[in-house]
């Protein structure tokens, strides 16, 4: 890329970081430190504030660079992540946002804790819940590091570093220093940004077609060396049964797993009542509909207009398939549209990547402190205020988060989500589902459950392709899979489910019936919820 998209581009995305940090150090000076404003912004955001934030901490560089990228390189096979990302927001609205609001109050553990107070349950999901936060942190910084290496010509293995380290940076700065109010501030800016570059661009496709979407197809199709073949199920996730258990399992991780997310359960607990939560659903709906809509049509369009090739030449996973088609958009490269457009686009994801890094950071930094800290400090120690904890909490979060990120940065974004997404679907939403809907769940059906799907998600990941002996895998030249399958949640989800049946049907503790009755009474009316 030319001098030019970089100065802008980098202009632009300063731009945002000073406006974002401004909101940072504005919200810093009128807070008063408590963790209900540390974790919850006070409860006083409206269903719209709420809904537009769970759209942008959701709509991240998974949506908005991964899945444009895949369906580029194989077509119909592509749309199943913008499906599966859409159609899961059904369970969260008809299962767990409204429950979830009335009995938590700041994580995942409280809604657990509601029935059972055992300091092992609570550990056991902050610990589950800090996993799924870092492996989503991880597909974000790989998003940065594959766009600044386009920004840069795609020849900067330095720039690709640091601009994963000034992220992490600034993720760190708006979680210790803005909390929850700064951070949502921060989504509702993105969510705004996002939606009208992503409406820009489709229109601009659509335009280049006469709004001919049939022509927009074959043109895809000839350009993607696949011919119609690219049109059809089965490029990717097609031909032996392996492949087509991977295709099951991915669905069912990315259906099941969002209502399983810290970040976005987390997001539930920032409106007053369960009214607003299910309100801000609805919200979030419309706004995450219409986006994955037009990445559908951004995708095809790369395909038609970049060509499959030049995307694959670019960035083998795909990741950069929505900046170059911005650029081919504008008027190609070197041309003043061309610039502008790319480095709007570049800098649109940029905002992207920090406001969701920084979702993420404050929800597995709420469990750090809330659950593990909280549960585990030693009476008669000097004790610290869960706040600061959880402002250290970020730090470390972040640092991890920047390691594994630099080494897994060959990997499709939207992919590397979809395994966040089956761990959280294998490790949250069982214990979940469980202390919400079965009267007989134990202490130790709930333990069984989080580790029962949490140990064999992690397990399948290390002892599958994705790590070592496939074509892109992590580890290069060594063969040390066992699992057969990318993606396992069609194992590790049953699984989890399995060992919470088993744990309380083998154990000797007797259910607390009344507290079960409390629970349902408060999650289905909202009596006595914070």
């Amino acid at each position: 890329m030319s001098s030019n998209h970089e100065t802008l581009a980098l202009l632009l995305f300063s731009a945002f970081v000073v406006v974002t940090l401004g909101i940072t150090t504005w919200v810093s000076r009128n807070r008063h430190g408590s963790a209900e404003e540390f974790y919850a912004g006070g409860r006083l955001f409206t269903p719209m504030e709420n809904g537009f934030a769970i759209a942008g901490d959701y709509m991240s560089a998974a949506s908005f660079l991964g899945i444009a990228g895949l369906i580029a390189l194989v077509g119909y096979d592509g749309l199943l992540y913008s499906v599966g990302f859409l159609v899961a927001w059904l369970v969260v609205l008809l299962l767990v946002a409204e429950l979830v609001r009335n009995c938590g109050r700041f994580t995942l553990a409280d809604v657990v804790a509601a029935r059972m107070s055992a300091p092992r349950l609570r550990v056991a999901t902050g610990s589950a819940s800090v996993t799924v936060s870092v492996l989503y942190l991880v597909a974000q910084m790989v998003g940065a590091g594959s766009l600044v290496a386009l920004l840069l010509g795609g020849t900067s293995g330095a720039a690709r570093v640091w601009t994963v380290i000034g992220v992490g940076a600034l993720m760190i700065i708006y979680v210790s220093f803005g909390g929850m109010r700064a951070t949502t501030w921060i989504q509702i800016v993105k969510a705004v940004l996002l939606m009208a570059g992503a409406i820009a661009l489709t229109v601009l496709v659509l335009l280049r077609f006469h709004g001919d979407v049939n022509q927009l197809l074959k043109s895809a199709a000839e350009r993607s060396g696949h011919g119609m073949d690219f049109l059809k199920p089965g490029l990717k996730y097609g031909g032996d049964w392996t492949s087509r258990f991977d295709f099951i399992s991915l669905g069912l991780a990315l259906v099941l797993g969002t209502a399983g997310l810290p970040h976005i359960l987390s997001r539930f607990y920032t409106v007053p009542t369960a009214r607003a939560a299910r309100r801000s659903v609805v919200w979030s709906i419309g706004l995450i509909g219409a986006f994955y809509l037009m990445t559908i049509v951004l995708g095809f369009g790369a395909a038609a207009l970049v060509g499959s090739d030049e995307v694959r030449r670019s960035n083998a996973a795909g990741n950069t398939a929505i900046p170059l088609l911005a650029l081919d958009l504008g008027g190609g490269e070197n041309s003043t549209g061309g610039t502008v457009l790319f480095a709007v686009v570049a800098a649109v994801a940029f905002a992207t990547i920090l406001a969701v890094v920084a979702g993420i950071t404050l929800a597995s930094s709420a469990s750090v402190a809330h659950d593990l800290y909280a549960t585990l400090r030693r009476p008669g120690r000097k004790q610290r205020s869960e706040v600061a904890v959880a402002r250290l909490a970020a730090v470390g979060i972040g640092v991890l988060a920047i390691a594994l990120s630099l080494l897994v940065s060959n990997l499709n974004v939207a992919f590397l989500v979809g395994l966040a997404f089956a761990v959280a679907a294998s490790a949250n939403l069982p214990i979940l589902l469980y202390s919400l809907f079965w009267r007989r769940f134990t202490t130790r059906g709930g333990v069984w459950s989080v580790y029962g799907g949490l140990v064999p998600a992690l397990l399948l990941v290390l002892f599958s392709p994705v790590v070592s002996g496939g074509p892109n895998s992590i580890i290069s030249g060594v063969d040390f899979h066992l699992f057969p399958l990318e993606n396992p949640g069609l194992v590790s989800i049953p699984l989890g489910f399995l060992f919470g049946w088993i744990g309380t049907v083998t154990s000797k503790d007797t259910p607390d019936e009344a507290r079960h009755a409390e629970t349902e009474v408060r999650s289905l009316t909202g009596a006595g919820a914070v």
